[in-house]
């Protein structure tokens, strides 16, 4: 199993980045942010720095989306990047939560995500694409043999069904057993029906991991409100699943949506970090289900299920008050226990 960090590109940038050196000293292989112009600095110019100051790190954004950007401005950053550092970029898209809300407009629909990755996918390859209008068009300067894999974040069933049919990877942003195994059936269950070879489709479950001394009841009690902003982000994707197919809705599993119930609304100011007001509704139940809770043997028996599901990697979130324990508790007992 691969092992990627996921950080918000908070400034200083400097800081970012030897997180990101940690984390590959400690057996990561991916290193990922958010990426919402509003809220935080702008990741690419970080992943410049991220390549240029590791030797094999794959980088990329746990996601950016196709409204933020022109897709043409999108593929020819990543192709820089890879022309740069060799083929070391992931291009992680979903429907944009925060960056397009903060700034006024609506998450993008799923036909806009699938012509974006399209295009992106081409264009980062060296590849025609048409922009639109009969604009095909192509980046003269690309090497042969660039590469860039796009994969999509999805949870509801027509997304889940477009990631299987159309990206290169699928991103799950929780690690509850049940609805990975769910999800991930749904995206390979897409992939063979389109024709395609489900084992071609990587999937990634992405959630916050906490590594705790013991399971003492203060130390868990500790984690769960280090990491309940997780599920209140989680949230917002379900709240928009429960507006379009309703409660108790045979395509969205009541395992995902039954929690937010009592959510009361978000602000975006608090966005992904611990101490989120917005996130108070968030059962303890759902902190150990959706993400990585209490000693090493506790994360390394979640990781073998999650491999045993199909799971090809996991990406930590690491927005809490025990960044650099987590990543060496990783690197010094998990990723090894895990992967030997």
């Amino acid at each position: 199993m691969d092992f990627g960090l996921v950080l918000q590109t908070d400034p200083p940038a400097s800081r970012v980045i030897e997180l990101m050196q940690r984390a590959e000293r400690n057996g990561f292989s991916h290193g990922w942010t958010f990426d919402s112009a509003v809220l935080w600095q702008e990741p690419f110019v970080i992943y410049s720095q991220i390549l240029a100051n590791t030797r094999s790190l794959t980088v990329g954004p746990m996601v950016t989306n196709p409204g933020t950007r022109t897709w043409e401005v999108t593929a020819s950053t990543f192709a820089t990047l890879n022309d740069m550092f060799g083929n070391r970029t992931v291009c992680g898209i979903g429907r944009g939560d925060s960056a397009m809300r903060v700034a006024g407009r609506k998450p993008n629909t799923l036909a806009r995500i699938s012509e974006a990755m399209k295009v992106i996918r081409a264009l980062g390859r060296g590849e025609e694409a048409d922009l639109g209008g009969g604009s095909t068009v192509r980046f003269p300067w690309i090497s042969p043999g660039a590469e860039l894999p796009v994969w999509m974040a999805a949870y509801g069933p027509k997304a889940l069904k477009m990631a299987g049919e159309e990206a290169d990877g699928f991103i799950l942003q929780l690690a509850d057993l049940y609805l990975t195994q769910h999800m991930v059936k749904a995206v390979k269950d897409a992939a063979a029906a389109a024709g395609r070879d489900p084992d071609d489709v990587t999937i990634c479950v992405a959630a916050p991991a906490y590594v705790t001394a013991d399971d003492a009841p203060e130390a868990l009690a500790h984690a769960r409100d280090q990491c309940r902003w997780f599920g209140g982000m989680v949230g917002n994707h379900v709240a928009d699943l429960v507006a379009k197919y309703g409660e108790h809705s045979a395509a969205v599993p009541d395992e995902l949506t039954a929690y937010i119930k009592a959510r009361q609304g978000y602000d975006y100011s608090h966005h992904g970090r611990a101490g989120n007001p917005d996130a108070d509704f968030v059962p303890d139940e759902i902190v150990d289900r959706f993400c990585l809770i209490g000693p090493a043997e506790a994360h390394i028996e979640k990781l073998d299920a999650l491999r045993d599901l199909g799971v090809d990697q996991f990406a930590l979130y690491d927005m809490h008050d025990a960044r650099e324990a987590v990543i060496d508790a990783y690197g010094e007992k998990i990723i090894p226990a895990v992967n030997s």
